[in-house]
């Protein structure tokens, strides 16, 4: 989407060109209307002035004269004894509000932190970015729940949710749509979204959504010409549409894969949507036995569950991501999920809006189910769509047909992708999680202007406002400018 060809969608999230009010900016769209942004910088160039922050994965959110962040400080990273998830020993949460033109931290909030739950080595328990109307900041985090503040810090209500059942803690934002702020609670049991008054933090509705497991996505609006404004919701094996003002479930998509962790974007009618996890990559489905065939083969005492130790080695070892509400213990939703997980295919969705109900067959104008990233968001810049894939392999989309333009290794930066693309002044920008920011000339067939390390690493997406890049670190904020 270019922010420029829909002025509604700066109405639409309380937004001027001057702010970057939610995760990735402007409705999700990553793109900024700027003249002038540098291609070359780094922790000793192009630098207007750095702020040193605790750890915390939240992306930068900006107002006309104020940025919000999340973090987390102290305590200690212990085995949570599953996997590779992890467990805080102490430390606290809090809200950090920096002066945009100075970066000095104005003031910051410690947020409650009545349980520690756990999440995945590479996650953090301040993942989720703030949002913003403008005039206060909307902050989630999953030890606690909703809390919103004034621009002076002051607290103006707060809104316990959880305890969560996601294994690898949360990585959901909240957005603002009109008086509303909207939240995704994704998880193994019990999913559903949420949307309390932005003034009150009281629940306006809740949706269930028994359908699904859990994700790690962002909700974007979208307005169509006629008709309500909807939500556009990714989640586990399908995408669903609801009223943005009611909650409503108006249509969905199925043949997505599990547990999604980017958000979607639009441009015009169309919708783009992608999803990728481990094991989704082969053509066909993996075959799996119906629940009464898994009865037969693992219930070895005849009582309607399938135990840990009644269920062959590679199963056992696994067995706490099929019990999805840890009951000790697998039942047939248990197992229909397992079956839904390895039938699931990876895909990138081009999905045209209009219409109710089950659109799976009608809806989607094309597909694509290679070269897909895992966390990071596709871009649409300039009429061309961007995805870069794990290893550094960038691809260039026609948006219309999926045609591939060009697709290249991004050299010097061949690595891991939390951070999103953006785009601004005719280019793109990509940071790895190594902290290599790599700057292209936008189009079809792009080119690497320039390669800088940002000597950290980067899980944040940056804003870019007013000609400036921030750019969150593991340990700093930094705001760039060209001299």
């Amino acid at each position: 989407m270019r922010f420029q060809f829909f002025p509604t969608l700066a109405l639409m999230v309380s937004a001027t060109a001057s702010d970057w009010p939610m995760f990735r900016g402007v409705n999700g769209s990553g793109v900024a209307d700027v003249t002038s942004v540098p291609t070359e910088f780094g922790p000793n160039k192009n630098v207007v002035w750095k702020t040193t922050l605790p750890f915390g994965h939240s992306s930068p959110v900006i107002t006309s004269d104020l940025i919000f962040l999340t973090g987390a400080e102290g305590g200690e990273r212990v085995d949570a004894g599953r996997g590779d998830k992890v467990i805080d020993k102490g430390g606290k949460l809090f809200t950090f509000c920096l002066d945009r033109k100075t970066g000095k931290i104005l003031w910051r909030r410690e947020v409650p932190r009545p349980r520690i739950e756990r999440y995945q080595q590479v996650n953090s328990p301040a993942s989720p970015s703030a949002a913003t109307d403008g005039e206060s900041a909307f902050v989630f985090f999953a030890d606690y729940g909703l809390l919103s503040y004034g621009k002076d810090g002051n607290e103006r209500w707060r809104t316990p949710l959880g305890p969560f059942n996601n294994v690898n803690g949360h990585g959901s934002s909240p957005i603002v749509y009109k008086d509303l702020v909207i939240l995704v609670c994704d998880q193994d049991s019990g999913s559903y979204m949420i949307a309390v008054d932005k003034n009150t933090g009281q629940t306006r509705w809740r949706a269930e959504r028994p359908e699904v497991t859990r994700s790690y996505v962002t909700p974007v609006v979208f307005e169509p010409k006629s008709g309500p404004a909807e939500l556009i919701v990714p989640g586990a094996y399908q995408v669903i549409s609801y009223r943005a003002d009611s909650g409503e479930k108006l249509w969905w998509v199925r043949g997505f894969s599990w547990q999604p962790k980017s958000l979607p974007v639009i441009d015009g009618e169309m919708i783009y949507v992608h999803d990728w996890e481990g094991g989704g990559e082969a053509a066909e489905p993996t075959e799996t036995l119906a629940w009464e065939e898994a009865l037969g083969l693992y219930d070895k005492n005849k009582d309607g569950k399938i135990t840990q130790d009644e269920v062959d080695p590679k199963m056992e070892r696994d067995f706490y991501l099929l019990d999805l509400d840890s009951k000790g213990y697998l039942t047939r939703r248990d197992w229909d999920f397992y079956r839904a997980r390895r039938a699931a295919r990876n895909t990138l969705l081009a999905i045209k809006h209009g219409g109710r109900g089950d659109l799976s067959r009608s809806a989607v104008v094309w597909r694509m189910q290679k070269f897909l990233p895992n966390v990071s968001s596709p871009l649409i810049y300039q009429d061309v769509l961007y995805l870069v894939k794990d290893g550094g392999i960038l691809s260039s989309i026609d948006p219309k047909t999926g045609k591939i333009f060009k697709q290249g290794r991004l050299t010097g930066a061949l690595d891991t992708y939390y951070s999103s693309p953006v785009a601004a002044a005719g280019k793109i920008y990509l940071f790895s999680q190594t902290g290599i920011a790599t700057v292209l000339k936008a189009g079809r067939e792009w080119e690497i202007l320039a390669s800088n390390d940002m000597d950290e690493q980067v899980f944040a997406t940056p804003a870019i406002v007013d000609n400036k890049i921030y750019v969150r670190t593991r340990g700093a904020l930094y705001c760039f400018q060209n001299n």
